[in-house]
């Protein structure tokens, strides 16, 4: 019998992992400034109490027809910048080329940045939106059946609370979003712009933008989060991203990254945020 070695091609192709761009931006805000400080400290001033009007005369507890003269509180809340992350890799010069320039430094940090650094900081700021949500029901199993009736229980609470409805974002995983899709009382608006699409909006229910994100960026049991964006501070105070050519000691490429961030729920605005878990068996 003959011995053939076949041949074995190479194409100048990388297959590529599947990464999802960030969609924080929609439930987060920008409000304060970080440049030139690692800790920001806003105030809380509480207000005064309603009194009866002493028309004919302070009553004999009073000196003031207003009633009592109130002393208000200014306290503040502090926000530190936690998390000062950075990675680093080197690309030699001939793995670049024996690898038909697949191995090359620009589209190794997009990748970095696609399939590690966005991923992260999206996970961190929604573990922090559901730690510090103002209210944590206890966990359920949702259905097809009371999907829209827990999404509407969420809404009664922003609404006692006077959190504004225009801008609520309803951030539901891919699970859910299919036991939404299987209710019967939801009647969901799809007709959206590209804008808010690109951010992640699949369409609108009771005035809420809803937001599919994928369950690996959110906490496990995650079933939805009703949110406004009045109430997360999501900053970035450093992304420096390098690429050094020959630098000393290395033939090729140095790549260094390194992003500076964190995420605070304002303590009067947490109630802006509801947060429903979901048992195992549902997740």
């Amino acid at each position: 019998m003959a011995t053939i070695n076949l041949t074995t091609k190479f194409q100048p192709y990388t297959d590529e992992q599947f990464a999802t761009e960030s969609k924080k931006s929609l439930l987060t805000n920008q409000d304060f400034d970080w440049t030139g400080a690692h800790t920001v400290k806003v105030y809380k001033i509480t207000t005064a109490a309603m009194n009866d009007y002493g028309r004919n005369g302070p009553d004999s507890n009073n000196w003031s027809r207003y009633g009592a003269v109130a002393a208000l509180d200014a306290t503040t809340e502090e926000m530190t910048l936690s998390k000062d992350r950075s990675f680093t890799f080197a690309i030699d010069k001939l793995d670049q080329d024996e690898t038909n320039d697949q191995l090359a430094a620009a589209s190794a940090l997009a990748r970095q940045q696609r399939e590690v650094v966005i991923p992260e900081v999206d996970k961190y700021v929604y573990g922090v939106m559901t730690a510090k949500a103002g209210t944590k029901p206890a966990a359920l199993t949702l259905t097809a059946a009371n999907i829209y009736e827990e999404i509407l229980k969420g809404s009664e609470v922003l609404d006692n609370e006077e959190v504004p409805e225009s801008g609520r974002i309803l951030v539901v995983t891919p699970t859910t979003y299919s036991l939404m899709k299987k209710c019967t009382d939801i009647a969901m608006e799809t007709d959206i712009g590209n804008d808010v699409r690109l951010k992640g909006v699949i369409g609108m229910l009771d005035g809420m933008a809803v937001q599919k994100i994928p369950a690996a960026r959110l906490v496990e049991g995650f079933g939805f989060m009703i949110a406004h964006p009045c109430a997360i501070v999501a900053p970035v105070k450093l992304d420096d991203y390098k690429i050094h050519d020959d630098p000393p000691g290395i033939s090729g490429s140095l790549v260094e990254g390194r992003i500076c961030y964190d995420a605070f729920v304002l303590d009067n605005k947490a109630k802006a945020i509801y947060y429903q878990a979901v048992t195992k068996t549902s997740a």
